[in-house]
């Protein structure tokens, strides 16, 4: 019988470091050719949006699929276990995957940005997402600051004030992008339709997580940020095509070559930091993918059989 897995679950049976752990162990699978996935799908109806997001890893030997339904909420990774040829557990998902998208650019930071004795990192955007975008930036650098912004500035000064707490580095407010902008690892981490961050505000070396254009819709950063790049890469080239906003101009006006980007897994898997020189400007365009949905799963399950955790579901 499956176990049934909470959201106090999941929170109590993972950390920053072991989700990290999961995705790169995922990324290097990938790019191995020992893992799989499939782009999210959105299923679009009157009263709501469902997304399924698929993958599977044969090293770890599990596979299986998150499922988003926006409208209330619901958020579910569904995993098998191959070996086992069964369902293995049933999981709330609304933090597994906010932890697995801070996880992600703590791998491509790990393997992209510079790897200083101190950096500063800069974050647009002060919402659920920021909190673990700067922890694991911070879980793969040695950070001497972190300055955030966000349009809101009581909630800007909330987060700085919690963040600090969180990560033991300061962090403080500031009321201009154009000053994240100029960090040595920045992050966007929005909603925004229309570019927040400018790549004439990026200086040589830095390095930049692009996290909420995962849809076409949505952009973070302009044209001069993605003509800037000397190196970039994304997740997942199939799901790139589908929703990038960030590098749909840019590949239509044959700036990037899509074909060409590498993935996570490529440079994971090479082992190897993806930048040519500490000048190098680097972007990481992240989407979201279900392998790593299904990595941390799989973790999660694992350490839950441990420790004794969850309800069967006698299904």
């Amino acid at each position: 019988m499956p176990l049934l897995l909470t959201e106090q679950d999941v929170r109590d049976l993972s950390t920053m470091d072991d989700a990290i752990a999961a995705l790169e162990s995922a990324h290097k699978s990938q790019g191995a050719g020992r893992a799989v996935n499939d782009p999210r799908r959105r299923l679009r109806a009157p009263h709501g949006a469902l997304a399924i997001m698929p993958g599977g890893d044969a090293e770890t030997g599990f596979l299986g699929f998150k499922t988003a339904f926006y409208a209330a909420g619901a958020v579910h990774v569904l995993l098998y276990d191959m070996t086992e040829r069964k369902l293995a557990a049933i999981i709330q998902a609304n933090w597994l995957g906010t932890l697995r998208t801070g996880a992600a650019s703590g791998v491509a930071t790990k393997y992209m940005a510079r790897e200083d004795a101190e950096q500063t990192v800069g974050i647009i955007g002060t919402g659920m997402q920021a909190r673990t975008q700067v922890s694991a930036v911070c879980a793969v650098r040695n950070v001497s600051r972190v300055l955030a912004y966000g349009r809101d500035e009581d909630r800007r000064k909330t987060f700085a004030e919690r963040m600090s707490e969180r990560v033991g580095v300061p962090v403080e407010p500031v009321d201009n992008a154009q000053i994240v902008g100029e960090a040595d690892i920045v992050i966007t981490a929005t909603n925004a339709s229309s570019p927040v961050l400018e790549g004439a505000w990026l200086k040589a070396g830095a390095h930049v997580n692009a996290i909420g254009s995962n849809s076409l819709l949505r952009r973070e950063i302009d044209m001069e940020a993605v003509r800037r790049a000397d190196v970039i890469v994304v997740d997942d080239r199939e799901q790139t095509a589908i929703e990038s906003g960030d590098l749909q101009e840019p590949i239509e006006r044959g700036i990037v070559d899509l074909a060409r980007l590498p993935e996570l897994g490529d440079i994971v898997a090479g082992g190897e930091s993806a930048r040519r020189s500490d000048s190098d400007i680097t972007l990481f365009e992240s989407h979201g993918i279900g392998l790593w949905d299904v990595a941390l799963a799989t973790h999660v399950y694992r350490a839950a059989i441990e420790q004794g955790r969850g309800a069967e579901a006698d299904i």
